[in-house]
């Protein structure tokens, strides 16, 4: 498909989404009047999908030029093209670039010298100040708790401008990271798997925000759900919500498909992996592509076979096999025909992020340095607008 097919199947894509999110319509509005990134040019990481698109719409409207990339594995490709066509907006990137493509698409970006950014793992800010750099922005956004803890450890006092981490945001947590992540993790696991989730027995890793969001809707389908935490008290949490806490070896032969969500490198691996049962299925929805030792597995395997896009069969010593999903990436979003979360939720956690930014835009010398949460004003008008939204449509 040439370039303005490509662009105009993802124009038609975007604009169906865009009549779907109301809460970022009412702000293109706003910001088409108030124009708070007039004369700001923001640097982007974000998954470039239609719903993406719609963000980039609403800050372009406000004044802003958007340079960005998307993330590994989960680019659109016709969602680029459209992005590519509009003014003020330049996307690098494509959904089949190799891991160092990906890095020199952050590098492009980085060299468009934003002065703002919106972050997705925190690899645009590590590249600033890799390239000692950090003077050159006024602050930003971060999208994922990979990234708020990557800025919180790695980064921490390295970044003396604010950012603000979209998912220390209760109202994203409960909305997006739990109800949609959930339910686009289970629509995702049977529509490329297609297989039956009645029955089954899934062992869920984390039971943070994304983890519990997976682990119910699991249940509420009638899957087996076990969970591996290592934190007490959430483990106590899954405990009275009724799953069956332990280890990664605890449930390595119970499982039928293990599902990671945790935000951290190698919770699921190789040494549990070769004790699974022949044919379980491995998935992982965190931000990163590192949950699942996939570069041990891929050392020991005796073969591997793509059943259908994002789908590998994996032989293993001794005559067994195992499941790949995405190749260990989010499999809601880099597996086969990705929907990514639901419109609704991406609209109130883009919205999230719009006055996220207009806040760092107007008033960043009143902003603490560093990662920081959401200001509590924008968790509540985002709230207000929501109850008006749902009740009026009840």
């Amino acid at each position: 498909m040439n370039t303005d097919s490509l662009a105009a199947q993802g124009t038609a894509r975007v604009a169906w989404i865009r009549s779907r999110m109301a809460l970022l319509a009412a702000t293109r509005e706003e910001f088409s009047s108030s124009r708070p990134f007039a004369g700001h040019r923001i640097g982007m990481s974000l998954h470039v999908e239609p719903k993406t698109a719609v963000l980039v719409e609403t800050l372009a409207a406000g004044g802003a030029e958007v340079v960005g990339t998307g993330n590994f594995g989960s680019t659109q490709d016709d969602v680029v093209a459209h992005l590519n066509s509009l003014p003020n907006v330049t996307v690098f990137g494509a959904r089949d670039d190799s891991l160092e493509q990906h890095g020199a698409n952050l590098a492009k970006v980085l060299d468009a010298r934003p002065d703002m950014l919106l972050d997705n793992g925190g690899d645009l800010a590590a590249g600033l100040v890799e390239r000692g750099a950090m003077d050159t922005i006024i602050g930003g956004t971060e999208e994922t708790t990979s990234g708020g803890d990557r800025l919180r450890s790695e980064l921490a006092g390295r970044v003396p401008v604010p950012i603000i981490v979209i998912n220390d945001s209760l109202l994203k947590a409960i909305g997006e990271n739990k109800h949609a992540v959930g339910q686009s993790a289970v629509e995702s696991f049977m529509r490329i798997t297609n297989v039956m989730v009645p029955g089954r027995r899934f062992v869920v890793f984390g039971y943070g925000w994304v983890g519990r969001g997976v682990a119910q809707y699991l249940h509420a389908l009638n899957g087996k759900v076990a969970v591996v935490e290592v934190d007490e008290l959430k483990a106590f949490e899954a405990t009275l919500d009724g799953f069956r806490v332990g280890t990664a070896a605890d449930f390595a032969e119970w499982g039928d498909a293990f599902i990671t969500a945790t935000g951290r490198p190698n919770v699921l691996t190789y040494d549990v992996i070769e004790r699974m049962q022949d044919g379980a299925i491995l998935g992982n929805v965190g931000h990163f592509p590192w949950e699942i030792d996939v570069p041990a597995l891929r050392a020991h395997q005796t073969g591997s076979t793509e059943i259908v896009s994002a789908v590998d069969r994996v032989a293993l010593p001794g005559g067994k096999h195992v499941v790949l999903l995405a190749g260990g990436r989010m499999f809601n979003l880099a597996g086969s025909e990705p929907k990514g979360n639901s419109i609704e939720s991406m609209d109130l956690g883009f919205l999230l992020q719009a006055l996220s930014l207009e806040r760092v835009a107007t008033s960043a010398s009143l902003l603490q340095p560093g990662a920081q949460p959401v200001p509590d004003d924008i968790d509540r008008t985002i709230a207000r607008r929501i109850m008006a939204t749902l009740h009026a449509s009840s």
